[in-house]
């Protein structure tokens, strides 16, 4: 799970809309899937909003303690008069450590798909650091990015915590992270969380809660389908169910049919067996140098690595590689 902002609501429209393609073709395949930024909608952002004040989900509590003691020593290499960029702000509570501890900003610069969570982190920033210039840019951050042209040759600062990199297959994040090589600069810097591998007495339970919020979470993705594309899926007929695929390090996400049934998606009918699953969403872990090695062949080069004193989450800062 990551903190990606809410997406707009969908265009009914076939011909006008590519997430109306995406999840007919999910539904298609053999291993039925949905795109995992269907989530966070309104209700879907609340619910994530929930879960990362459970007692089991440790990313965002551990990488926030992370990021307060590792703040200092991150203002240090950063040059007076930087930018800030955030790649997929949200809600920007974690960047309020570090625009306490950067030397003389001369900007933050949030990128979002959202603009109503744009306005909202902007206006409560903007009123914590009036000194500060906020420059919000509405887009998605995947891609091509421009960027004010006064922002002139100042270095760039990225940063992209919750490790919402583990969400990207390890193709797509190393291209991901190529990405925001170009969109900072050879002078830039990159600030990114990633979590860990750990044992999973501690990894599942922080995707499947014992209060079932994240079950609500899963499932709010159908109730989404069934408001804005016009689906009949009966939630009461699925099951959360979070696992661990060894071979591809990562928790996947599945809704998991509790019988056969027929359901109907933008005028068209899916069939599911009973125990057949929709696959939501991955959430790759890394080992230290498994993460270090995949930036590198991205065009980053490692400069720190935090991590808290249970090696469950860490905090990179990267440079591009000479």
């Amino acid at each position: 799970m990551s903190q990606f902002a809410e997406k707009r609501p969908l265009l009914l429209s076939l011909e006008e809309d590519n997430t109306v393609r995406a999840v007919l073709a999910g539904l298609s395949r053999p291993q039925k899937t949905l795109p995992s930024f269907l989530f966070y909608d309104a209700r879907g952002s609340e619910l994530f909003e929930k879960i990362t004040r459970l007692p089991e989900y440790y990313p965002t509590r551990v990488e926030t303690a992370i990021l307060e003691a590792a703040a200092g020593e991150i203002a240090q290499h950063t040059l007076s008069g930087a930018v800030l960029v955030e790649f997929g702000s949200g809600s920007s509570r974690k960047t309020e450590i570090l625009l306490g501890t950067l030397p003389n900003l001369f900007a933050y610069l949030p990128i979002d798909v959202s603009q109503s969570a744009l306005d909202e982190a902007c206006a409560r920033i903007s009123a914590r650091f009036p000194d500060l210039q906020v420059i919000p840019t509405l887009g998605d951050f995947g891609e091509a990015l421009f960027l004010p042209e006064s922002l002139g040759q100042r270095q760039r600062v990225g940063f992209f915590p919750g490790s919402t990199i583990g969400n990207f297959v390890p193709a797509d994040a190393r291209d991901l992270l190529s990405h925001m090589a170009r969109t900072l600069g050879s002078s830039g810097k990159l600030v990114i969380g990633v979590d860990l591998r750990k044992d999973l007495s501690i990894l599942l339970p922080a995707y499947d809660d014992a209060a079932g919020v994240t079950a609500e979470f899963n499932a709010n993705i159908l109730a989404r389908l069934n408001r804005e594309m016009g689906a009949n899926f009966d939630l009461r007929r699925f099951d959360h169910k979070a696992t661990f695929n060894a071979a591809e390090g990562r928790i996947e996400m599945h809704l998991v049919s509790r019988r056969a049934q027929r359901v109907t998606v933008f005028g068209r009918n899916f069939y599911l067996l009973a125990g057949e699953s929709i696959h939501t969403e991955n959430s790759y872990k890394y080992t230290i140098l498994q993460f270090q090695q995949l930036a590198e062949r991205a065009g980053w080069s490692s400069c720190k690595v935090w991590t808290d004193p249970e090696n469950l989450f860490s905090l990179h800062e990267m440079a591009i590689a000479p």
